[in-house]
């Protein structure tokens, strides 16, 4: 399969995600307030899915791990 990003490559969102496809790193802890997905944020490619899409680690500012969220390769921007 040939793919345009690989593993743990650092990519920026520039569509808004589907909210329900979001799954929260640690979800026992943002019960309350958890973050909003959006286009703009930043991640690294965690695992390439089987169906092509990839399966995304959203980062904060620090650098830490908020939530995981699979996409599609147009959906997907590299940074570098």
């Amino acid at each position: 399969m040939q793919t345009k990003f690989k593993r743990h490559q650092k990519v920026k969102l520039i569509i808004d995600p589907d909210p329900e496809y979001v799954e929260y790193h640690n979800p026992e802890e943002e019960l309350e307030n958890p973050p909003k997905i959006t286009k703009g944020m930043v991640g690294k490619i965690n695992i390439i899915l089987p169906n092509g899409r990839y399966h995304v680690e959203i980062l904060d500012k620090k650098g830490n791990t908020i939530a995981y969220v699979p996409l599609d390769e147009e959906s997907l921007e590299a940074i570098d």
